[in-house]
């Protein structure tokens, strides 16, 4: 077996492998990753905060349980990045904001405990959008990550969980944890060219993660491959299911492509992309159908919930105009308090209704097949923010499913696309199976950017 040259190129899967097999340390591992760490992250700013002593600390211990035969599991001596949002006791959470740079947590979330049970050595804490609020991956004040798919131009790198997004493509940590309230996963993963999974609500506990819409948040793991994902899904999960079964193909299986409508608006190239995975899938033994739908999928983007409850969370700062806090995210959250209460009720009522025809419209369909965005990640510079890129995003928060995003090609400019896998709900097992058999039969997983 050839030796892995450089830890930091190393997938998690992989890592654990030679960790547990003993031809690599976790110090090893971890000194790697912090010196990439601190040789990128200046210009790409994917950290708001990294744990170097506590990491290397972590490591040495990790070494001597594993070397002493104490070894908590195969992901012992692995590392993972944390977004901030999630708790670590003693640790600061901002929620990217700055009016929380002296918020200490006091406990450490269920999502960041299981996988230190499990032997993972956390990082550092990465950037996101304040609050949680935004799928283009700004930040006004504490700073937008640089998408290192692009070194010469600042484009989106997606959000809410852009520093995670970041930090796993740009090889600064092998994965990172991630949260989804309207794609906050999937975006930062599509526009960062790397997988991520956004998991049924309810299916990872949030205790310790502050919320957005307490309604439609869900944990979610971000990673480089499909089978990475699975991994830390099978980590963090309230569940005791068995490890998905990734083996099992697309033969016999029955997809759903967008229908005609749908592909209206989106860039030619995602375009293209979205068909050729299609067409691969097909070759590999799936069906590929027409589905026609209720409704057409941007009739979610504008749905009140998470507005309206974003703004209760937050209504003590936004309300506070001596507050400093990213204009865009003010304005956003200002706008769910203007959302009346019937206004609120009609809209869970609405989703209940849309829930029950989604289901009959996927009778006898595995997965339903989208492009994870519409367009590839645009240039800072011209963005206009007065809407969200979530058109096949927010649906899948709204109906309570799961959702995988993984790359599946480039533009010409050498800009990352994404192809999404909607599964029912409780039902990531299926789209981890489908991702898995398109990730190896393709090899755009394995495309790194050049920094």
């Amino acid at each position: 077996m050839t030796p892995i040259a450089d830890p930091c190129l190393a997938s998690a899967a992989e890592l654990s492998r030679e960790i547990s097999a003993g031809r690599l340390s976790p110090v090893d591992v971890i000194d790697a990753l912090l010196a990439r760490i601190a040789r990128l992250d200046p210009k790409l700013h994917a950290y708001i905060a990294v744990y170097d002593e506590d990491a290397r600390a972590a490591a040495a211990a990790a070494g001597k349980e594993i070397r002493a035969g104490r070894s908590r599991g195969p992901l012992h001596g692995v590392p993972i990045a944390v977004k901030d949002i999630i708790d670590i006791e003693g640790r600061i959470t901002t929620c990217g904001s700055m009016t929380r740079l002296a918020n200490v947590a006091r406990t450490t979330a269920t999502v960041v405990r299981r996988a230190l049970d499990a032997g993972m050595i956390v990082l550092g804490k990465t950037h996101t959008v304040e609050f949680a609020c935004g799928a283009w991956g700004t930040n006004q004040y504490m700073g937008t990550p640089w998408n290192p798919w692009d070194m010469k131009q600042a484009r989106t790198p997606g959000g809410s969980s852009s520093g995670s997004g970041v930090a796993v493509a740009a090889r600064m940590a092998p994965w990172a944890l991630g949260t989804d309230t309207g794609g906050s996963v999937r975006q930062p993963a599509a526009w960062c060219g790397i997988t991520g999974l956004k998991t049924t609500i309810g299916r990872i506990g949030t205790d310790g993660i502050h919320p957005l819409s307490p309604t439609l948040d869900t944990p979610g793991p971000m990673a480089r491959t499909v089978r990475d994902a699975a991994l830390l899904y099978k980590v963090l999960q309230d569940t005791d299911d068995p490890m998905p079964t990734l083996e099992d193909g697309v033969r016999g299986l029955t997809l759903a492509r967008l229908p005609a409508p749908d592909r209206e608006g989106i860039e030619a190239a995602v375009l293209e992309a979205y068909d050729r995975s299609l067409e691969q899938l097909a070759a590999l033994g799936a069906r590929i159908v027409e589905i026609e739908l209720p409704f057409r999928l941007k009739d979610f983007v504008s749905v009140h919930l998470s507005m309206a409850e974003g703004y209760y969370v937050n209504r003590a700062v936004i309300d506070d105009p001596a507050a400093k806090i990213d204009e865009v995210v003010r304005r956003r959250l200002t706008g769910g308090s203007k959302i009346l209460a019937h206004e609120y009720y009609a809209s869970l009522r609405l989703r209940e209704e849309q829930k029950l025809r989604f289901a009959d419209a996927m009778a006898g369909i595995d997965a339903f097949l989208t492009p994870s965005t519409e367009t590839a990640p645009l240039a800072l510079a011209t963005l206009d923010q007065s809407g969200l890129p979530v058109r096949f995003a927010r649906f899948v928060n709204i109906l309570d499913l799961c959702a995988l995003a993984l790359p599946n090609g480039f533009t010409a400019e050498g800009l990352p696309t994404s192809l999404q896998v909607v599964c029912r709900g409780n039902d990531e097992a299926m789209a981890l199976r489908i991702g898995e058999r398109l990730q190896g039969a393709t090899e755009w997983h394995l495309e790194a950017p050049r920094i």
